[in-house]
């Protein structure tokens, strides 16, 4: 008998009365279906999605490898020497920029005998430095420009045979880098198609804010939080949990059950939330969630925005990374940084509460949905057909 959490196709079975059976149907069967559904009969995914380790795979292998995935601001690595270091499902790399601007995106795997060149328990997330050096046997390898990843050091290997052909084909391998509005996206494949072409209608949207010139204020980084990456996504790209998650904090300032939302297609999405008591004259003043599939999330105040990513480390954990943006011009006070900082603070721990919540109860084996996406929950309904996109043979 098939699994039904294996990512496997199989042929539908309908009942007598020719309702679809989609509970017995393996994943990949679920989610063609699921993707076929009009808005009006929208489903969640179901359980196994969340929680099987065979799902998760497909997944990295056919995502998180090979598509396009949003890492972090470009003013975090501003100067050049400046690094960041980012993990994508088991894929140790390091963002740096070199004395022309460049930004690169090199693995972290040393090529001697494959140790992490930046490992996580003795160096800080983001520095500068002006070469990577491996802390195992000290090989150095460059950050300027066309050399970006090549040996440029490993000691006492003059009795071995290591000579000057071998050393300048010893190189960390580099993964494709873009800036788009101010962030960072990397993808780990060659082939990929083009990022920007894919965010024309996106790009429009935010026209009007000038993101790109925004400034990064703070950032917080969450690892290992026990909830499979797409709940926090799907999580992070809908409104109609104000009224419960954030029924004391955010729905009494923007009720999610005003949202407008935007009629998108394609790896993006955008809504419109106003504020409860805006002034009535001008155009309204509110918060615009905007969202890029597969695994970010932004959140745009007139005078400061939030933006969220989100890497699976397993099939039940991911990492959360924020952070806080001002527009240029901006300079707030030590006490308004800390106020925004603490406002943060509060709203991801109320939504922490929500993904792990429903992480354990996607672990039960609760079996199939029974209800239907609220008008709200358009974006998890457009998450699905991504989903459909990349993963279906």
């Amino acid at each position: 008998m098939t699994d039904p959490s294996e990512p496997t196709e199989h042929t539908e079975h309908t009942e007598p009365s020719g309702r679809t059976e989609a509970s017995g149907l393996p994943l990949l069967a679920q989610l063609r279906r699921l993707a076929g559904l009009p808005l009006e009969q929208g489903e969640t995914l179901p359980p196994q999605a969340y929680t099987s380790p065979a799902w998760y795979e497909r997944e990295r292998e056919r995502i998180f490898e090979r598509d396009w995935l949003c890492v972090a601001r470009a003013d975090e690595v501003a100067a050049p020497g400046d690094y960041l270091r980012v993990d994508i499902a088991g894929h140790p790399l390091v963002i740096t920029r070199d004395e022309q601007g460049e930004l690169h995106a090199l693995s972290r795997v040393c090529r001697h005998r494959f140790m992490d060149v930046l490992p996580p328990q003795t160096t800080p997330e983001r520095g500068r430095l002006t070469r990577l050096t491996c802390p195992y046997h000290t090989w150095t390898y460059r950050l300027d420009g066309r050399y970006a990843g090549q040996l440029a050091g490993a000691p006492l290997m003059n009795k071995v045979d290591f000579g000057p052909r071998e050393r300048a084909a010893c190189r960390l391998p580099a993964a494709r880098v873009t800036q788009w509005q101010g962030f960072v996206l990397v993808c780990l494949d060659a082939g990929a198609e083009p990022l920007e072409p894919q965010l024309a209608g996106l790009e429009g949207r935010l026209a009007d804010y000038g993101l790109a010139g925004w400034r990064t204020v703070a950032v917080e980084a969450w690892q290992d939080v026990p909830a499979n990456w797409k709940v926090a996504v799907e999580n992070g790209s809908e409104n109609y949990h104000h009224m419960g998650t954030h029924a004391r904090t955010l729905e009494p300032v923007l009720p999610g059950r005003t949202t407008v939302l935007d009629e998108c297609e394609g790896r993006w999405f955008t809504m419109f939330t106003p504020y409860a008591h805006a002034p009535g004259a001008g155009p309204p003043q509110g918060m615009l969630l905007a969202g890029l599939f597969p695994q970010c999330v932004l959140a745009l105040l007139p005078d400061s925005a939030v933006w969220v990513r989100w890497l699976p480390t397993g099939p039940a954990t991911h990492s959360a990374r924020f952070g806080l943006l001002v527009p240029p011009g901006t300079e707030p006070s030590a006490e308004q940084l800390a106020a925004a900082r603490e406002s943060v603070r509060v709203l991801q721990g109320e939504d922490l509460v929500a993904v792990q919540g429903v992480q354990r109860g996607l672990e039960s084996s609760p079996g199939p949905s029974s209800g239907r996406l609220c008008h709200l929950e358009r974006p998890l309904w457009q998450f699905q057909r991504y989903l459909a996109g990349r993963l279906l043979p």
